[in-house]
C-alpha cells in the first residue's frame, strides 16, 4: 500500500485506508506544539493556499487559513460565488486552471455535490474538498474522528468497539456522510442513527456500515437512541439544502439535548460532539447552553483538533513532514491560553 499523499488530491474519505488515517494523526498530534502556540515553524514560508469557499463557512475556512498560516504560509481566499467570477458565467474548469497558477495548494467549498472533484480534475495543484453540496466533508470527518479518539483514549477506550449515536439532519449533513465512511475503517462499531425518517442516512451509507460489520440501528426517537452510547454526534437541520424555510421549519428543533435529558439519558462519561455551527435559536437549539459547563462537550476541543488535523494534511500533501522542526524556533510572544 502506498501511504504517501504527496501532490494528493483530498476529495473523499473513499480514498483512504486505515494505515493513512493512522499516519495522518500521527502527523497531527506533532502538531500541537505549534498549533498551541509552544513554538513556530516556517517550513512553509513562500507558498500560497487558495482558500476557496464558494458556500458560506466560518471555522472550516479560518481553520484551514490558521493551520497554513502555522506552517508558515501565505493566504488569498475568495469568498461567495457572487465575488468571483463564476458568476459571470466562468466554468470550474477555467477557474481551476487560472486560480491553481497562483496557489501551491486549494481548499475549496462549493454548494453542489462533486464540484470540488470536477475542480481538481483541472488543477495543476493539489485540492482539498472543503464541503462539496450534501455529499462529503472529509477533513471534518478526520477532526471528528481525531476528537473520537483523543475522547476515547482519556477513558482508556479505542475506536474499534466505539458507540455512537448520530443526530439530526443525517440525509442532507455532509458531516455524517464523510465520518459514516470512514468508521468502515474501524470493527466492532454500534451506530445509531436518530432522524425524523424523512432525513434518514442515505441507505448506501447505512449499507456500507453494514458490509464492515457495524450493528446499524435507526430510530426516531432520541431519549431511546442516546442511553448507551460513547458518543453523542449532533447535527443542525441543513436549511439550505431544502427547497424552501418551510420544509426545513418542519424538522427544526425536533432532537434537542440539554442537560436534564442528558443527566437523564446519557451515560455519565458520554462526549457531545458537533461539527458547529449549532443553530442556538431559540426554534432550533439542537445543543443548549446549559451543556457549556458539562466537561463531556467537547465541540470546542473538537473545533481547536481541526487545526492539527489540517496542518497533517497540508505538511503531508507538500511533502514537509520531516522539515518542519527544522524551520522551528521559540515563540517570541506573550501566549495565555486556558485549557478547555
Amino acid at each position: 500500500m502506498n501511504l504517501d499523499l504527496t501532490g494528493t488530491h483530498i476529495l473523499s474519505i473513499s480514498q483512504f485506508e486505515r494505515e493513512h488515517i493512522d499516519l495522518i494523526f500521527n502527523v497531527a498530534d506533532r502538531m500541537e506544539p505549534y498549533a498551541q502556540r509552544k513554538r513556530v515553524t516556517r517550513v512553509l514560508e513562500g507558498a500560497i493556499l487558495g482558500n476557496m469557499f464558494f458556500e458560506p463557512s466560518t471555522r472550516t475556512r479560518v481553520s484551514f487559513g490558521c493551520a497554513f498560516n502555522l506552517l508558515g504560509g501565505e493566504v488569498r481566499e475568495t469568498t461567495g460565488v457572487q465575488n468571483s467570477a463564476l458568476a459571470k458565467g466562468e466554468s470550474l474548469y477555467d477557474t481551476a486552471r487560472v486560480l491553481s497558477g497562483y496557489s501551491d495548494i486549494i481548499a475549496m467549498r462549493h454548494p453542489v455535490a462533486g464540484s470540488v472533484a470536477e475542480f481538481a480534475s483541472a488543477s495543476r495543484v493539489p485540492v482539498i474538498n472543503g464541503g462539496d453540496g450534501a455529499n462529503e466533508h472529509p477533513s471534518q470527518a478526520l477532526l471528528d474522528l481525531y476528537t473520537i479518539k483523543k475522547e476515547l483514549a482519556a477513558k482508556h477506550r479505542a475506536v474499534d468497539g466505539l458507540r455512537i449515536a448520530m443526530i439530526g439532519d443525517l440525509k442532507y449533513g455532509r458531516t455524517v456522510h464523510s465520518l459514516s465512511r470512514l468508521l468502515t475503517l474501524f470493527s466492532d462499531v454500534k451506530v445509531i442513527l436518530i432522524s425524523p425518517k424523512e432525513l434518514q442516512l442515505p441507505e448506501e451509507l447505512v449499507e456500507d456500515m453494514r458490509l464492515a460489520g457495524h450493528d446499524v440501528i435507526i430510530s426516531d426517537q432520541l431519549e431511546d437512541g442516546i442511553g448507551h452510547v460513547d458518543i453523542a454526534y449532533s447535527t443542525r437541520i441543513q436549511e439550505e439544502r431544502f427547497a424552501s424555510q418551510e420544509e426545513a421549519d418542519l424538522y427544526r428543533g425536533k432532537f434537542r439535548l440539554n442537560q436534564a435529558i442528558y443527566t437523564k439519558y446519557c451515560e455519565p462519561n458520554t462526549v457531545i460532539m458537533h461539527p458547529l455551527p449549532r443553530d442556538s435559536r431559540s426554534t432550533a437549539n439542537e445543543l443548549d447552553n446549559d451543556l457549556n459547563l458539562n466537561p463531556n462537550l467537547a465541540i470546542f476541543r473538537q473545533a481547536d483538533n481541526g487545526i492539527v488535523v489540517r496542518m497533517a494534511l497540508f505538511a503531508l500533501i507538500l511533502d514537509v513532514v520531516d522539515h518542519i522542526d527544522l524551520y522551528s524556533r521559540p515563540v517570541g510572544w506573550y501566549v495565555n491560553r486556558r485549557s478547555n
